[in-house]
């Protein structure tokens, strides 16, 4: 941690920062067993200690008067880690087994970006700002999350002469991460209490963790050992090296993605052809070992994530962003109680799945992540759930997004 000669800013360098996410992971699981109405709203834990390590950091700029810098990189390693796991444990029998659920989730995700996008666009005309600065407020920043908001910004800014375009994304994603990470829990708590849903014998049929993998408990014949979670790493980093390469290939063509979609579908396609051609080979895709780095990658990264956000950069925007925000929220929470939760079923998977889809429409695909596993860790699991969502929001959105996005800047 040092002091910035040129800006002045409280810098916390990367390493540092990864130590304090975790340390902030360890608070969130410390006021979740203190404040029991945070698991009674299924509230993870990563968001508990995030928020409250970022109203701190808030707090220490106001006595200051020096913002406080982290260096997010390993921040960023974790989230393409975690993505990278989600393609390695899927298979396609899977994919073929969760066919028809897994289509209509997929319609009504880009159904409701569409509509995401259109009240983004609403709430800039509200305040007499271009309709691309309505992008910016849309699924470049809620769906996409801060890598698509960082990632487009400079391209709105530049090209449509949107003045602050990176900076107003950077903050609707920041805001969108909150409101994702506090809606999810009582969303489902509301459906699933509300309605007296149980668990059906499909969702009692495997235990599956953040990661969509077979349950993270090791036993005796399955134990987590040195071996299998080095060989976990060994075959992450393997499709993250293919994955990279196809992102810079398409970043050389003009194709704008998150590095993570390339490495989850490297991951996916490893793991239906490696196995397959070396049955032999000890595959660790749905092992404890691939569960356990999955986990980790995800709580660390959601906590790093809250914990690094800046609060006072808000201030600037503050009426546009409040205004759409509540648009966003309203709309949002509307559409899944509404839409999702009776497609999906009114089901005990209609109502995880809800809490789910507040996380992606909202905040981004790990949040989703986090709140399912909040509320089946409070109600019991649901498989399916976890197969589903994280294939839709993790790799269809992202390129259904990319074309949405391009086409609404142009609108």
């Amino acid at each position: 941690m040092e002091i910035s000669a040129e800006t002045g800013a409280i810098e916390i360098h990367a390493f540092v920062a990864l130590t304090l996410g975790i340390v902030v992971y360890f608070l969130g699981e410390r006021l979740t067993h203190r404040f029991s109405i945070l698991s009674a709203y299924s509230i993870p834990e990563p968001v508990s200690g995030g928020l409250l390590a970022a109203l701190l950091a808030f707090g220490v700029v106001l006595l200051t008067g020096r913002e406080i810098a982290f260096d997010l990189a390993a921040r960023d390693v974790l989230l393409v880690y975690f993505f990278t796991t989600i393609g390695l444990n899927a298979r396609v029998a899977d994919l073929i087994r969760g066919g028809p659920v897994l289509a209509l989730m997929l319609a009504l995700t880009v159904g409701y970006m569409v509509v995401q996008t259109g009240v983004g666009m609403a709430g800039a005309a509200l305040w007499g700002l271009p309709t691309q600065a309505g992008v910016m407020l849309g699924t470049a920043s809620l769906i996409g999350g801060h890598g698509t908001a960082i990632a487009w910004g400079p391209v709105v800014e530049n090209q449509y002469a949107v003045v602050g375009a990176a900076e107003l994304g950077i903050a609707s994603a920041t805001i969108g991460l909150i409101m994702a990470s506090l809606l999810g829990g009582p969303i489902a708590r509301f459906l699933i209490e509300g309605r007296g849903l149980v668990q059906t014998s499909g969702d009692n049929a495997d235990n599956h963790t953040a990661s969509g993998a077979e349950t993270v408990v090791a036993t005796a014949d399955d134990p987590i050992t040195n071996s299998g979670l080095l060989r976990s790493v060994f075959w992450i980093h393997i499709a993250i090296m293919m994955g990279y390469s196809i992102f810079e290939a398409l970043q050389a063509s003009g194709v704008l993605l998150p590095a993570f979609v390339p490495c989850l579908i490297s991951g996916i396609l490893l793991s239906n052809t490696v196995p397959r051609l070396f049955p032999k080979l000890e595959w660790p895709a749905g092992r404890p070992s691939m569960a356990l780095v999955a986990e980790f990658s995800l709580s660390v990264f959601l906590a790093m994530s809250l914990m690094s956000m800046q609060l006072w950069t808000l201030a600037g925007s503050a009426g546009v962003l409040f205004t759409t925000m509540v648009m966003q929220a309203v709309v949002a929470v509307l559409f899944i109680v509404f839409v999702v939760f009776p497609a999906m079923g009114r089901d005990y998977f209609a109502g995880v799945i809800s809490a789910g889809f507040t996380g992606v429409t909202l905040g981004a695909t790990p949040t989703a992540i986090a709140n399912m596993t909040a509320v089946t860790q409070r109600y019991g699991p649901s498989p399916l759930a976890f197969l589903v969502l994280p294939l839709v929001s993790a790799f269809f959105v992202d390129l259904v997004n990319a074309v949405l996005i391009q086409y609404a800047l142009g609108f």
